[in-house]
């Protein structure tokens, strides 16, 4: 069925050429190839005009995975990276699996390193293929052909790949295809290599969610309780009714509240304001922020769980010979407030439904929506396409909760037959949930006469992200979920005696990975102590670090490094009025200066020196611009962001009182990528901890004030 798009075109399906090459990998490795497109996980398409198709089986949300995968693929098959284009897998969890997770899915800063043996491999053996296909109709051998760019050559013959598509379909692939050398990479490591999705963005051609329209759609949107965890009791829709465009409204099974249908998007948002309800807010949180704060203080007081159970070691000294620095970290809520508010659009298929959206988790989607809808997860499409921006927000660890599944629902409740388009406004993007959790960090450091660290003890109350979902028998271990304390539990540093403990703060609030996940509140209360150590005994920060590292292990070693390199790269000397912080997160290390300026209690950021080891360096200019957006994203929750209650209603509504980072306060940022042969890592979210810390301490170093409440205008200061 064709679409009508709003105000692009859809890009035309590359599948329509006469013959095409399909390179996949099957589950053992194997690579197979067939003329018929039913080959087991396909990731590359080439046409007889030269052009390759790299599958992507992760989406793409602004990280740049469109073009990594796409480098990968290239590389390996020395093909003509002008010709190389990219589009998005369908919802396949057989084909296009996340390896390490077994289902279909993007997340977790994790995509290149999943990705990067098997689409360098599945590069090979397209390569391979064609070069056979060459020699054999050339009759030379196949170590004489040399390939550059899409060009196969030996002696005065030269052919282009497209040349040899129909040949190399009847050849039987090789199980085990050549890889490159490091140092054979031209692609992989390059600075100059352009994104695959920069142009579309630049020129508006680039389609996402809310561009899409299909024939006979409806919109529809979503009328919430005002507290979480309240049931509707009733609604009157007749001032409603009286809004041009008005449709229908029809009460969700569980009565979490009301779906409204309209002509167009606007018509529904004001079909939400004109409809009357009233709510039963027996189960619903009902506290102000404040009283949650007092209750996580509570919490931290007596710990549930022991993740990290303290040691007594007899050599030490006794607790009350130690001199302690002890400090308690306040965390709000966060949104996630990405550029594009949460759309789908759901139609009928003749053998089941069709989404189109900017879709994170595609088989979270299917088993929702098939459960929904009583059909068959194979019978659930799912048409990705550029998501606006997500930092976690576009999947859910209860797949219930995906806003897929209020889509399937708002469909199923029209009788199945009409396609609907779920759109949410800002009010529902900050109002609607589903934040980076709250969290207060109770902590207390023994240090004796020295200066030396005998003792930590940390203690977080937090909500649990994984607790009562579809992940908790994976995340949840001994009652401890791992995201609550990921970055303290499992520190880099050797601090004797260290214990960590861990309450569940309980709310019907709903909660979420959010950019960095726990390290997003666990880094800051550990830099910022260290910093704290380093101050109270006259110790150089940088240096006290590497005294915590131990040389003889990998991890330690390779963050070690990035300290150096960081401390040489900035400039920094012992003294300076500048802030530093570093951490290991998605198996990569980052190391953050900050410089400030300060009058008074207004602060400028002046700069920024970020220092990342993520192993190989797929794309630098990639990699660069995640170090400067994480970096970004970060310093907008730190500075002014906050989700606060009043007797259990969200206080913010959209971004005159959720406040975004301004241009002003951007830094500039200087980004080191240190080179390295080591499995990639993630560049997603890692410079978005330690940002945070690096800044605070720089603040502190330059006025005195130490910042142990979020966000940073919570003690008063102006950012110009």
């Amino acid at each position: 069925m064709e679409k009508n798009i709003s105000r692009r075109r859809f890009l035309k399906n590359s599948a329509a050429t006469s013959v095409s090459l399909i390179i996949g990998l099957n589950s053992k490795g194997i690579l197979a190839t067939n003329k018929t497109n039913t080959v087991i996980n396909p990731f590359v398409r080439m046409d007889q005009e030269g052009f390759v198709t790299v599958i992507a089986k992760h989406f793409e949300n602004g990280q740049g995975i469109s073009t990594g995968l796409a480098t990968l693929l290239a590389e390996e098959m020395d093909a003509d990276w002008e010709k190389v284009k990219v589009e998005f897998a369908p919802a396949n969890a057989e084909q296009y699996k996340h390896t390490f997770w077994g289902y279909q899915a993007t997340g977790n800063s994790e995509s290149i390193a999943n990705s990067f043996m098997q689409y360098r491999a599945a590069g090979a053996m397209a390569k391979d293929l064609m070069i056979r296909a060459a020699s054999k109709k050339w009759g030379v051998k196949t170590d004489e052909i040399d390939v550059q760019n899409g060009i196969m050559r030996v002696g005065t013959k030269k052919g282009y790949f497209g040349e040899f598509v129909t040949d190399a379909v009847n050849l039987t692939p090789s199980k085990n295809p050549k890889l490159k050398t490091p140092d054979q990479f031209k692609l992989i490591g390059n600075q100059d290599l352009s994104r695959k999705d920069n142009e579309a963005k630049t020129d508006g051609s680039a389609i996402y969610g809310m561009d899409v329209k299909v024939p006979g759609m409806v919109y529809a949107s979503v009328v919430r309780s005002p507290r979480f965890g309240g049931t509707l009791k009733s609604f009157d829709v007749s001032k409603a009714k009286r809004v041009p465009g008005f449709i229908e409204a029809k009460v969700f099974p569980d009565k979490r509240g009301v779906i409204v249908y309209a002509k167009n998007t606007w018509s529904a948002f004001q079909t939400k304001k004109a409809l009357l309800t009233k709510w039963d807010f027996s189960n619903a949180e009902s506290r102000s922020t404040s009283d949650m704060v007092s209750d996580c203080q509570k919490l931290a007081e007596n710990p549930e769980f022991e993740p990290r159970p303290f040691k007594t070691d007899d050599d030490n000294q006794s607790v009350k010979d130690l001199n302690h620095l002890e400090a308690e970290f306040f965390f709000p809520f966060l949104a996630h407030s990405p550029m594009e508010p949460l759309n789908c659009i759901i139609e009928p298929t003749k053998n089941g439904v069709r989404f189109y959206d900017g879709c994170q988790n595609p088989s979270g989607v299917q088993w929702a929506s098939s459960y929904i809808l009583g059909l068959q997860p194979q019978q659930i499409e799912v048409k990705t396409i550029y998501a606006g921006g997500s930092f976690g927000r576009r999947n859910s660890p209860a797949v219930k909760d995906l806003y897929q599944a209020e889509a399937a629902i708002a469909f199923a409740l029209l009788g199945k037959k009409t396609p609907v388009k779920l759109v949410w406004d800002r009010e529902d993007d900050i109002r609607g949930g589903y934040y980076r959790p709250m969290a207060f960090h109770k902590t207390k450091i023994g240090l004796d006469a020295n200066g030396k660290i005998l003792r930590w003890d940390h203690r977080i109350a937090t909500k649990s992200i994984s607790k009562g979902t579809d992940f908790e028998k994976f995340l949840v271990h001994n009652g401890v979920d791992h995201f609550s304390v990921e970055g303290c539990v499992d520190t880099l540093y050797q601090l004797p005696n260290m214990s960590v403990g861990l309450s569940d703060f309980k709310s019907s609030i709903p909660v979420l990975w959010w950019r960095g996940v726990g390290h997003t509140h666990t880094a800051y209360a550990m830099e910022s102590l260290l910093d704290m150590v380093a101050q109270r005994t006259g110790k150089d920060p940088i240096e006290l670090r590497l005294d915590l590292l131990n040389s003889n292990d990998l991890k330690q070693q390779r963050m070690a490094n990035v300290l150096k390199i960081s401390r040489r790269r900035s400039g920094w000397n012992k003294g300076n009025k500048r802030g530093f912080a570093a951490h290991y997160s998605y198996k990569t290390f980052v190391a953050v200066v900050a410089d400030v300026s300060a009058t008074g209690k207004q602060v400028h950021i002046d700069k920024l020196h970020i220092t990342v080891d993520c192993g190989v360096p797929v794309n630098p200019d990639v990699i660069r611009a995640q170090m400067e957006g994480g970096a970004g994203y970060g310093l907008g929750a730190l500075l002014r962001n906050e989700i606060t209650f009043a007797k259990g209603q969200v206080e913010q509504s959209n971004f005159d009182n959720y406040l975004p980072l301004r241009i002003s306060d951007m830094p500039e940022i200087d980004v080191e990528i240190v080179m390295s042969n080591e499995t990639p890592s993630g560049v997603g979210e890692p410079s978005v901890p330690p940002t945070g810390p690096a800044v605070a301490n720089a603040i502190f170093a330059v006025t005195g004030k130490r910042i142990l409440e979020l966000p940073m205008t919570q003690s008063g200061f102006q950012f110009v």
